[in-house]
């Protein structure tokens, strides 16, 4: 953006999302007087305070501020018969589905489209277990939208068939930048989360970033035992999404993720809540508000008379005030995550070998890729790449 046209465009944001002056000049540490004369041109602030001042605005954008999805979906069906759970619950065609003679959770085996997984075990009390991590409920949700269908249809026939919820992740994207988890950390170690959980763990994982002089490494922190049957986990998604995929973390759409993680009865209570009210946002911040609150301290006062923190009542008033409808995403199945594999791992080994090749004037790369043989898995994989979406849905 030009520098000449940086202040009108400042000014034109500012008053689109309501944020006086006054409140701008406090959240970025400046007078007002001196936001009302770089408004008017008069100065020119340095490129950093630029993007600063940028990004604290959209933290008052009320249309791209807060986004609610399912990230993680885990249920199990009492039937050792895999067949009706494929058919006749997910609504795909079996015949497509690949079969592998293993699975986790001491199932016995599994079968997968994509990061659609259905293990099985000849057991009837653990019957077939449905898994549905990220990238799987991206997956599904393409094939829920070619079967004209939603999550909350979903639903309808697995309470039909006697399913059980043994988890459910509500995933809160934070486009914003709302969350500032650094500084929610800090309020946990300072006594600033007045919460019924009684433990919290943070972490500042991964690679060192440099960015323009800036440091940055990736902030998560976990609210409540791991082990119990509701926490959250709260990370920055901009920062996982460039360990990842290697997308700028200037050009990630999503800032941080708020993450509701729920197992067993507090897994099936959400679904029945979000069932009767079809409201994602009331179910959702309801357990937030249930279990957690950031304060500001204040000597003079007791601890429960503190007030709520104001960067976090703008978190739960976003959520709250405004019905936050779930978002779908759907992602067709891809071969996306091997190519970025072989990309790192073995195109570099791989065009040394050829140039070596040209070197001497012999063919090794060629004769190993033609005597090659492809297993029944990898032909599997293959026709599950070739097959259209709605050649793989129930009719």
């Amino acid at each position: 953006m030009k520098k000449e046209t940086w202040h009108k465009k400042l000014k034109e944001k500012r008053l689109k999302y309501g944020v006086s002056q006054n409140k701008l000049a406090v959240d970025i540490g400046i007078t007002r007087q001196y936001v009302s004369e770089i408004e008017t041109g008069k100065v020119t602030p340095s490129e950093m305070l630029m993007t600063t001042m940028m990004n604290i605005l959209e933290r008052y954008n009320p249309d791209a501020a807060l986004e609610m999805l399912f990230d993680y979906v885990r249920i199990r069906f009492p039937t050792t018969d895999p067949k009706p759970v494929i058919e006749e619950v997910l609504k795909l065609k079996m015949k497509y589905m690949l079969h592998e003679d293993y699975a986790f959770y001491s199932y016995l085996e599994q079968y997968v489209f994509g990061n659609i997984v259905i293990m099985v075990s000849p057991d009837e009390e653990k019957g077939c277990l449905l898994e549905l991590k990220g990238k799987g409920c991206r997956q599904f949700e393409n094939f829920l939208l070619a079967q004209q269908r939603n999550w909350f249809d979903f639903f309808i026939d697995v309470f039909r068939v006697g399913g059980v919820f043994k988890r459910l992740d509500l995933a809160i994207n934070d486009k914003a930048g709302i969350l500032d988890i650094p500084k929610l950390t800090r309020k946990c170690h300072h006594e600033e989360c007045i919460s019924v959980f009684r433990s919290f763990k943070s972490y500042r994982s991964g690679e060192l970033v440099q960015r323009e002089e800036k440091q940055a490494m990736g902030n998560t922190l976990y609210i409540g035992s791991l082990k119990s049957e509701v926490y959250f986990c709260i990370y920055e998604k901009d920062y996982e999404q460039y360990i990842k995929n290697g997308i700028p973390i200037e050009d990630t759409e999503t800032k941080n993720r708020f993450e509701i993680r729920l197992k067993n009865e507090r897994a099936y209570h959400a679904v029945a809540d979000l069932m009767t009210y079809e409201d994602a946002g009331r179910t959702a911040f309801s357990i937030i508000n249930r279990y957690l609150r950031f304060v500001d301290k204040d000597e003079n006062k007791r601890r429960s008379d503190w007030k709520m923190n104001k960067q976090w009542e703008r978190f739960i008033n976003l959520g709250s005030s405004r019905k936050l409808t779930l978002t779908t995403k759907p992602e067709p199945y891809t071969f996306e995550k091997t190519l970025r594999w072989l990309a790192r791992q073995v195109a570099p080994t791989l065009k040394l070998a050829m140039k070596l090749d040209d070197i001497n004037k012999t063919s090794v790369i060629k004769d190993m890729i033609d005597q090659a043989k492809l297993t029944k898995r990898h032909q599997k994989l293959l026709m599950q790449q070739a097959l259209s979406t709605e050649e793989v849905i129930q009719p």
